[in-house]
């Protein structure tokens, strides 16, 4: 392959990825429950899931967001009453996160508010094309994680 085929070929795959990410987060944002951002989404399902609490550094080097843009995301989500954020016991200059009863019901309702969307999305695409496009996009994944 040479230079000009294969820069086109990454001009192409990236103006996909970057379309379809926008789209996506058009779609989420009219579905999410009222108030609801995408980052509080994303931050509540990854403590549902992990079931532990994290440090907000911790959760910022998850996202690849700063820890200010991770503070603010965590203020607005303490001030729902979605987590709870304390000071860590062994290091008082930290603080530890842990989603809350109400964080997990929000979550849940997001959950509940995306999945026919996605559910149509899988179905006009076929269950065998998505699941096929998966290894390809978490190697890239990978591939640009530092």
């Amino acid at each position: 392959m040479n230079d000009s085929t294969s820069n086109s070929l990454a001009v192409a795959l990236f103006s996909e990825i970057l379309t379809n990410e926008q789209l996506i987060r058009n779609r989420l944002t009219r579905v999410l429950p009222k108030g609801m951002e995408i980052s509080h989404f994303s931050v509540l399902n990854h403590l549902a899931r992990i079931g532990e609490e994290r440090s907000p550094a911790q959760l910022a080097k998850s996202f690849h967001v700063t820890r200010g843009a991770m503070t603010n995301t965590l203020n607005k989500l303490e001030w729902a009453g979605y987590v709870h954020i304390r000071p860590d016991w062994d290091d008082a200059r930290r603080k530890m996160v842990a989603i809350s009863p109400s964080g997990r019901r929000a979550r849940d309702l997001a959950i509940a508010a995306i999945t026919p969307m996605v559910s149509d999305l899988i179905s006009d695409l076929g269950e065998d094309k998505v699941r096929a496009s998966l290894p390809v996009l978490r190697e890239l994944r990978t591939k640009l994680e530092p």
